[in-house]
């Protein structure tokens, strides 16, 4: 029997823009060594003209741009035995449809954690010496303040709020320091909490008594707008808030009233709600909030680590080994 023909078929499909760093043309060459690709890949609308394709489709690959895989899609790919797909989230491309049909699905938040976790711990040991606040102490004045009284990366404490995969990650780089590292969690236990080398506290005890406040929570119905004036109006004198997860954890109004009352804070904001904020939006204004346009998550070549990710995991598919990043439908609703 020709051995060809029994490699599983898979198509590609997501957005243009990323897929050249997503899946450069050392994962495609590795896909390619692995299973048969049908044809050139796709985007979710060239997917939508051409649906007959899934019909031959056993594997599918895709990132940002995914397909809904909802039941009019499993009822056109009813040969579909996994879905690998190079980006974090998983939440909104799942449907009750398909994980009916108890197919596997790979996330790879894991890969995707690593540039937000390195951006994270940045900012974080810039808030520990209070570096923003200093510098716009000193471009207002045009003096240097004498012996200024930061935090330092010793004996201080940081606050994370959450203890996913970035959360872990960013609490693994810390213990390199000598800090104090909190968390607040209401899914982590007493065992994750030790691993990570975090002593759980409830999110009042954060807010109020670390230096700087991290938050890598999903955005849930319970967390939409969790982070309001009584938390942020309870930060410590020249606390740094830093916010790489989602923006609307945050009500982003109560959040400029306290900033204006509090100039000795800092609010470092890589994500907002909307993204970008609004025209005229305080945000943009205020001298003590830190704007980035979403530069912890994977840019450029650091998105090849995602496209890596799903070649290990297509290879141990094919091979019918373990899954190492497949998603648990009972945790999925709770992920980002």
């Amino acid at each position: 029997m020709d051995e060809t023909a029994l490699r599983p078929t898979a198509l590609l499909v997501m957005e243009e823009e990323r897929r050249p760093d997503v899946y450069p043309p050392e994962v495609l060459a590795g896909i390619d060594r692995l299973v048969d690709r049908q044809g050139p890949p796709l985007t979710r609308q060239q997917l939508d003209d051409h649906p007959d394709v899934l019909h031959r489709t056993d594997i599918l690959l895709t990132g940002w741009g995914a397909p809904v895989l909802d039941a009019a899609f499993m009822s056109r790919a009813p040969g579909l035995r996994a879905v690998l797909v190079a980006a974090g989230s998983v939440r909104h491309l799942t449907t009750p449809a398909f994980w009916a049909r108890d197919i596997p699905i790979v996330s790879a938040a894991a890969a995707n954690a690593t540039p937000v976790a390195e951006f994270a711990l940045a900012q974080i040991l810039l808030g520990l010496k209070q570096v923003h606040r200093i510098s716009r102490d000193v471009a207002d004045s045009h003096l240097y303040p004498h012996n200024p009284k930061v935090p330092g990366a010793y004996r201080s404490r940081v606050g994370l709020l959450g203890l996913g995969h970035i959360g872990r990650l960013v609490a693994a780089h810390l213990s390199r320091f000598d800090v104090e590292i909190l968390a607040t969690d209401p899914l982590a236990d007493a065992d994750t909490a030790q691993e990570s080398g975090v002593r759980l506290v409830g999110i009042e005890e954060l807010f109020a008594t670390c230096h700087v406040v991290s938050l890598h929570a999903p955005l849930l119905p319970e967390t939409r707008g969790s982070i309001g004036a009584s938390l942020l109006s309870s930060l410590m004198p020249g606390a740094t808030l830093i916010n790489t997860a989602r923006g609307a954890l945050i009500d982003e109004e109560a959040m400029a009233e306290v900033l204006r009352a509090r100039p000795d804070l800092t609010a470092v904001l890589d994500v907002t709600h909307p993204e970008p904020p609004v025209p005229g939006s305080p945000l943009f204004t205020l001298p003590n909030v830190v704007l980035t346009p979403h530069l912890g998550g994977a840019m450029g070549a650091e998105r090849h680590r995602l496209g890596h990710l799903v070649l290990d995991e297509l290879g141990r598919l094919v091979r019918d080994q373990p899954l190492r990043h497949a998603v648990d439908p009972a945790h999925a609703a709770s992920l980002a």
